[in-house]
């Protein structure tokens, strides 16, 4: 049986900052202003990855960060993690290229029903190239639907069947998980653990301080951040801006 977690030792370890993307496509006239906290025109995209190659920042994968958070174990100078939500195609064709030519690794986190769904989403032959090259593999639900209304069967269509298709495209033990539109229950936190999930990403709210490895915070590449504001906001408790970001689905 594994040992209960510290959380009091997880809650005072200094947070690595998390970045999120979503959509990587330049903004379109049909696009709502709320609509471009999330969507990151390409070379805004760039000039983010530069400054975080630039400034010496190290990628790390999640299970870096849990051990982390969970015995101490050291990370190296400037840990920052990349995780990319909801399987969108420009993920693979801008977000791929640009880590590679740093030599970064992310955490896609793939809402299955948009696997191949059309041609703006990923399929599973490029999901599995993914975690082929060195990049991990989560699970953010079947389509997105919100955790915190999670009752019944929804645990077996939302967790354990994406779960398990993902695992089998591929190969690989599927141990990462993140909220649709970060938002989670406390009710619901012990499902998690009861699959066998090692940790869970949200967004800026606070941590649940009972379970801080399920709700471990993310900061919103947000597509109106120049490189300069995101390092800003990166240093700055990455990106409390005392506003709650609404997402939504948009093609």
């Amino acid at each position: 049986m594994a040992q209960p977690l510290d959380n009091a030792a997880i809650l005072a370890r200094k947070q690595v900052p998390i970045l999120c993307y979503h959509q990587i496509r330049n903004w379109r006239a049909s696009d709502k202003q709320v609509d471009k906290d999330y969507i990151i025109p390409p070379a805004t995209f760039r000039a983010h990855m530069k400054m975080l190659a630039d400034s010496g920042y190290h990628p790390i994968l999640p299970d870096e960060l849990y051990n982390y958070l969970t015995t101490g174990a050291p990370l190296p100078a400037k840990p920052i993690m990349l995780t990319f939500d909801d399987t969108d195609g420009d993920q693979w064709d801008v977000a791929r290229p640009e880590l590679m030519k740093y030599g970064f690794k992310g955490v896609y986190f793939i809402t299955t029903t948009d696997i191949e769904k059309n041609k703006h989403y990923m399929d599973a032959k490029k999901i599995k190239q993914l975690s082929d090259e060195g990049n991990v593999i989560a699970c953010h639900t079947q389509d997105h639907t919100n955790f915190r209304h999670y009752k019944g069967n929804d645990w077996y269509t939302q967790i354990d069947k994406p779960t398990k298709r993902l695992e089998k495209i591929t190969g690989k033990e599927i141990k990462y998980f993140a909220f649709p539109f970060g938002e989670w229950n406390a009710a619901g936190l012990p499902e998690l653990h009861k699959r066998g999930f090692k940790a869970a990403f949200q967004l800026t709210s606070p941590r649940d301080n009972n379970d801080p490895i399920m709700t471990i915070r993310r900061l919103l590449g947000c597509g109106y951040w120049s490189a300069t504001t995101l390092d800003y906001n990166i240093k700055h408790d990455f990106g409390k801006v005392g506003k709650k970001v609404v997402l939504a689905k948009v093609k």
